[in-house]
């Protein structure tokens, strides 16, 4: 492979910054541009040393640096690496990067890095879609996850669940390869013992990936409610800031407004939403239509209420948009005079199949605003928000596969009901073998390997 090179550090003012290169020339490259004192060679230097000099142009110093020595294949790519750490100024750094693509670099994709350290043998699939989830991870517990993944947690399920298809499919060709000395009769009421354990284990994952795409992502939660409930106070009270303009004049957002916030290890992707109401203000009607957009999206809907009103003919409109949703009623503004019970704001939501919990707070205050954490928390992880190494999957493509994988021992399943030749039986099962192949990379086709790494960003 040829010798890649990328700033792996944000392009602004900063103490550091990074240039890291990676293949066979990497040492060569870097002597031709870094002198050391008493002009030592990298080439001559052990494998992970850290050695002190300068980038040079010519007789031009451009910058005092640091450069880390990590030969091949203990390195990240398991090829020889270079890191080279110098000022974190914007002109430095795009100054020292030009004088290494110049000595015989090329700058790298996205995601070269990692695509090299997968292709090496260095990580699986799913350690390298782990590294990406480690970079943008929202919380502790993403970044938890994400370092379990790395570490090997869901590779290592994967990889057993497969030897145990394979040892079935095994025993099925040896039999059909040699009826003589082997015979499958009775084989059939093993197996299907056996697919039916399989298919536990993957049901497990699957059903992972709810929370898991939660922890990985966030909470998408869409704040609805009729102008002036106190829909962007809500916002507000989240952020612990005057992030929204609140007013007293209904209808004063005009469109959607987005933030995430991360409380007790719960991270919630806030819309502040439109009041829904009917309008002929051109303006306020594609905010209106936004907010039903932004329903329809949502994982979570925070249905804002006026307590100090009674609810009327707006409500409702609001409330039969909630059907099928996760949902909360928010009865705001405790701080006033009350003129709206709970049992008369339920009283609206009769003939719903699934109502919504329903808290008291006021976002002036804040009373009511951990009520309201301990129930959302309850909705999404059964009131507690933990991590103890289990296997998760947060990632859609590899839920895709586990499904197929599924799908495919069901048609094994029905073979042996049907009574089907033993040939059938081994096809779906390497059906299935091959669907977690595709998970942890070992049966990946190149563009999928091209579209996942595309994805990562520049200098990983």
């Amino acid at each position: 492979m040829d010798t890649i090179a990328a700033i792996c550090t944000a392009l602004s003012p900063s103490g550091i910054g990074i240039i890291r290169i990676s293949g066979e020339d990497a040492i060569t490259i870097t002597d031709k541009i870094f002198k050391s004192p008493g002009n030592k060679k990298l080439s001559d230097a052990p494998t992970h040393t850290i050695h002190y000099g300068h980038i040079v142009d010519g007789d031009e110093i451009v910058d005092e640096v640091l450069v880390m020595l990590m030969r091949g294949p203990k390195s990240y790519t398991t090829e020889d690496v270079v890191e080279i750490d110098c000022h974190g100024g914007i002109l430095v750094l795009k100054k020292v990067f030009n004088l290494v693509i110049n000595n015989g670099a090329r700058p790298s994709e996205p995601g070269e890095f990692t695509k090299r350290a997968f292709l090496n043998g260095r990580v699986d699939l799913t350690g390298a879609e782990a590294v990406m989830d480690l970079i943008s991870s929202k919380s502790d517990l993403a970044r938890k996850n994400s370092i379990s993944v790395l570490n090997g947690v869901l590779y290592k399920k994967i990889k057993s669940i497969r030897d145990e298809i394979l040892f079935s499919i095994a025993k099925i060709e040896a039999a059909l390869d040699d009826p003589e000395h082997m015979s499958l009769d009775g084989y059939e009421e093993e197996l299907a013992s056996n697919i039916h354990k399989i298919q536990s284990d993957i049901d497990v994952l699957i059903k992972s990936y709810d929370n898991g795409k939660i922890i990985k992502e966030g909470i998408n939660t869409a704040i609805v409610g009729k102008p002036n409930a106190g829909k962007s106070s809500i916002l507000n009270m989240f952020l612990n800031e005057e992030r929204a303009i609140v007013t007293e004049i209904a209808g004063t957002t005009r469109d959607t407004l987005e933030e995430s916030v991360t409380i007790d290890g719960l991270t919630l992707n806030l819309i502040d939403t439109a009041g829904i109401r009917d309008s002929e203000d051109v303006v306020e009607k594609i905010g209106i239509e936004r907010s039903s957009k932004a329903i329809e999206k949502a994982d979570l809907i925070l249905f804002v209420t006026d307590s100090s009103k009674d609810p009327d003919n707006e409500d409702d409109k609001i409330i039969s948009m909630l059907e099928n949703k996760k949902s909360i009623c928010i009865m705001n503004k405790t701080d006033l005079p009350q003129e709206m019970t709970v049992q008369e704001i339920k009283s609206h939501f009769e003939g719903m199949e699934n109502k919504p919990e329903f808290i008291r707070i006021s976002a002036l205050t804040g009373e009511g605003k951990y009520n309201l954490i301990a129930e959302i928390k309850k909705m999404f992880f059964n009131g507690e928000i933990s991590f103890n190494d289990e296997v998760m999957v947060s990632n859609l493509r590899q839920k895709n596969e586990l499904v197929k994988a599924k799908e495919a021992l069901d048609k094994v399943l029905e073979s042996i009901d049907n009574a089907m030749p033993e040939d059938f039986l081994s096809i779906d099962l390497m059906s299935a073998y091959a669907s977690l192949g595709e998970i942890i990379g070992e049966e990946v086709s190149d563009d999928l390997v091209d579209k996942i790494f595309s994805e990562f960003c520049m200098g990983k």
